[in-house]
C-alpha cells in the first residue's frame, strides 16, 4: 500500500510535468504566431521552437514509461513495447539535451571575442557549425539506440525462454539499468561540450575586461553584458543537468539495488527539474518570451481576480436577500 509519500511524489511530478508543457508550449506559440506574422524566423528562435517541442515530447515519454511501471508492469516486461518506448525516450532525451548543448554553442560562437583565425572561421558560420554539430550528434544517438535495442532483444529472448516471474522480474531489472546507464554515459558528451563552452566564455569575458580597463566604458558595455547573460544561460542549463545527470545515477543504483518506488519516484522529481525548469529560464533570457510569458502571468491574475470578485458579490447577495 503506497503511503503519503508516494502521493506527494506523484503530485509534484505532475506538477513538474504540467508547468514543463506549459513552459514549452509557450515557447512554440509565441515564436510560430512571430514566423506567422512576420514571415521568417530567426535562427535563435528555430532552435528554441525545436527545443521545446523536444522537451514537450520527452515529458510525455517520461509521463507514458512512469504509467506503464506503475499500472501496467506486466505489460512492459512481457512485450516488445519495451523497445518501443525505450527508443522514444532515448530520442526525446537526445535531442532536448543536444538542441540545449547547440543553443549554447550558438551564443558562445555570437559573444566570444578571439582573434583566433579557427573561432573566427566558425563565427563566420554559426548556422553551419550548430546544425553540423546536431547532425553530428545523430551518430551519437544512433550507437544508443543500437545498443539499448541489443539489449532488449536479449532480455526478450530470455523472457521467451523463462517465463517465470522471478526471472522476468530480473531481466527488466537488468535491462532497465542498462538503458539508463548507456543514456547516462552518452550524456556525457554534450555535458562536456557545455562545460568547454562555459570555460571559454569565462576566458573571453576575462580577455575583454582586460581590454577595456584602460576605456571610459568601465565594466558594463554592450559586450560585457552580453558575455554575463550567455554566462547565466549556461551556467543554468550546467547547474540544472548537473540534477537531471545526479537523477539517472541514482535511478541506476535504486533500480541495482531494487529499492523502493517511492525512491524511483523521488529520483524522477529530481531529473524532470531539468526540462521544465530549464524551458523558463530560456523564457526570462528572451526578450520576446519573457514579454509573453509576463502578459500571460497578469491575464491569468486579472481573471482570478474576476472570478474572485464575481463569487464575492453572489455571496453577498445571498447573503443579503
Amino acid at each position: 500500500m503506497n503511503g503519503v509519500p508516494h502521493y506527494i511524489l506523484l503530485t509534484t511530478l505532475s506538477v513538474e510535468f504540467v508547468m514543463g508543457i506549459l513552459g514549452n508550449a509557450l515557447t512554440v506559440l509565441v515564436n510560430i504566431m512571430a514566423w506567422v506574422k512576420r514571415r521568417k524566423i530567426s535562427f535563435v528562435d528555430q532552435i528554441l521552437t525545436t527545443l521545446a517541442i523536444s522537451r514537450i515530447a520527452y515529458l510525455f515519454s517520461l509521463t507514458a514509461n512512469l504509467f506503464l511501471y506503475e499500472r501496467y508492469r506486466a505489460i512492459i516486461t512481457t512485450s516488445r513495447i519495451l523497445r518501443h518506448t525505450s527508443t522514444f525516450w532515448t530520442v526525446t532525451n537526445h535531442f532536448s539535451i543536444w538542441l540545449a548543448t547547440c543553443l549554447s554553442i550558438f551564443y558562445f560562437l555570437k559573444i566570444a571575442n578571439f582573434s583566433n583565425s579557427i573561432f573566427l572561421h566558425l563565427k563566420w558560420r554559426i548556422k553551419k557549425m550548430v546544425s553540423g554539430t546536431l547532425l553530428a550528434s545523430l551518430l551519437f544517438l544512433f550507437l544508443n539506440i543500437l545498443v539499448a535495442n541489443t539489449r532488449i532483444h536479449v532480455f526478450i529472448y530470455r523472457i521467451e525462454a523463462n517465463t517465470s516471474f522471478s526471472a522476468i522480474s530480473s531481466n527488466y531489472s537488468q535491462v532497465l539499468r542498462h538503458i539508463i546507464f548507456t543514456n547516462t554515459l552518452f550524456t556525457l558528451i554534450p555535458f562536456t561540450v557545455t562545460l568547454t563552452v562555459f570555460l571559454l566564455l569565462i576566458f573571453s569575458l576575462w580577455k575583454h575586461l582586460k581590454n577595456v580597463q584602460y576605456n571610459a566604458q568601465g565594466s558594463r558595455d554592450v559586450s560585457t553584458v552580453a558575455h554575463i547573460k550567455a554566462l547565466q544561460m549556461v551556467v543554468s542549463f550546467l547547474l540544472l543537468y548537473s540534477f537531471y545527470f545526479l537523477s539517472l545515477l541514482l535511478q541506476f543504483c535504486n533500480i541495482k539495488y531494487k529499492q523502493k518506488s517511492s525512491v524511483s519516484l523521488l529520483f524522477w522529481a529530481i531529473g524532470v527539474i531539468f526540462p521544465s525548469g530549464h524551458s523558463y529560464v530560456l523564457i526570462l533570457g528572451n526578450t520576446k518570451l519573457r514579454q509573453a510569458f509576463i502578459s500571460m502571468v497578469w491575464w491569468l491574475r486579472c481573471r482570478l481576480s474576476a472570478v474572485e470578485f464575481l463569487s464575492f458579490l453572489k455571496c453577498t447577495s445571498s447573503f443579503i436577500f
